[in-house]
C-alpha cells in the first residue's frame, strides 16, 4: 500500500522560510509599534491630568520625559517669535507659533498653538502678544524633527519662518540660547491659538490589527506550502 509523500523542492522550502520570516518580523514590528503608541498616549494623558512641576533647569532637558506637565513664570519676548512652517490642520497649511518666555533662570520656547497661513506667502499672520509678566502652564515636548534644512529668512524680519529648526538654529536667530524642548501651552491658558496637542497617531489597537494580519499571512503561507507539496499516492490499476 502506497503512502502519501511530503517531498517539497528545496527552492519552495527556502522561499517559504524567507517569506514566512518576513511576515513574522513584520508582525513583531507592529507589536512593538503598538507598545510605543500605548506608552506615548499614556504619557500624554498622565501629563494632562498631572500636577504641573517647575520648568527644568538649563542643561538637563535631554533626559526629560515627554508630555510632563510644567509651569513657568516670565515675560514673552514679543519682538522675536518663530513661525514653525508647514504645519497642517484639517488639510490646511499653517504655522505653529513659538514665543520665547524669559524666566528668572533661562528662556523657554512656548508653543502658543496653530493658525492658518495666508495663500499669499509674503503675508505673515498677526501673532502679537503682551509682554507683561505671566505664569504659563503646558506640556513638555521635543521640537519637531525632520531631515530637512532650515529655511533662512532675512535677519531683520520678525516673526521668522523656520522649517523644522533645531534649538541651535533658533538660538542663532534669537541671539541667545534656548533649551532643546518646547512647552505646549495648555488649552485654558490665555493668549493661545488653536491647541489640539493630543498626538495624531495610529492607535495601539490599529497596530495590533496589522500584527494579526501579518501573523495570519505567515500561517496561511505554511498551510499552502504543506498543501501543495503533500502528494497522494497514485491510484493502483484495477486487475479485475
Amino acid at each position: 500500500m502506497s503512502r502519501s509523500r511530503f517531498r517539497p523542492p528545496w527552492w519552495a522550502t527556502l522561499g517559504t522560510a524567507l517569506l514566512g520570516a518576513l511576515f513574522v518580523a513584520a508582525g513583531i514590528w507592529q507589536l512593538g509599534r503598538a507598545e510605543e503608541r500605548r506608552v506615548l498616549l499614556a504619557n500624554f494623558d498622565r501629563g494632562v491630568g498631572g500636577a504641573p512641576l517647575p520648568a527644568p533647569s538649563p542643561g538637563v532637558d535631554t533626559a526629560l520625559p515627554r508630555y510632563r506637565s510644567i509651569v513657568a513664570r516670565g515675560r514673552y519676548d514679543t519682538g522675536h517669535q518663530i513661525l514653525l512652517d508647514a504645519r497642517t490642520r484639517d488639510g490646511r497649511a499653517g504655522y505653529e507659533v513659538l514665543t520665547p518666555l524669559h524666566t528668572a533662570t533661562s528662556t523657554i520656547l512656548v508653543n502658543r498653538g496653530w493658525l492658518p497661513a495666508d495663500p499669499d506667502r509674503s503675508r505673515l499672520p498677526d501673532v502679537a502678544v503682551g509682554g507683561e509678566e505671566r505664569t504659563v502652564r503646558g506640556l513638555l515636548d521635543r521640537l519637531p524633527r525632520a531631515a530637512l534644512a532650515t529655511r533662512s529668512e532675512p535677519a531683520t524680519d520678525w516673526p521668522r519662518r523656520l522649517l523644522y529648526p533645531q534649538a541651535a538654529d533658533i538660538g542663532v536667530a534669537l541671539g541667545y540660547p534656548v533649551p532643546d524642548y518646547q512647552l505646549l501651552l495648555a488649552p485654558d491658558e490665555p493668549d493661545g491659538l488653536r491647541r489640539d496637542w493630543r498626538p495624531a497617531t495610529m492607535t495601539p489597537a490599529q497596530h495590533l490589527g496589522y500584527a494579526v494580519q501579518w501573523f495570519a499571512l505567515a500561517v496561511a503561507l505554511g498551510v499552502i506550502y504543506v498543501a501543495l507539496n503533500w502528494r497522494k499516492p497514485a491510484a493502483e490499476p484495477d486487475d479485475s
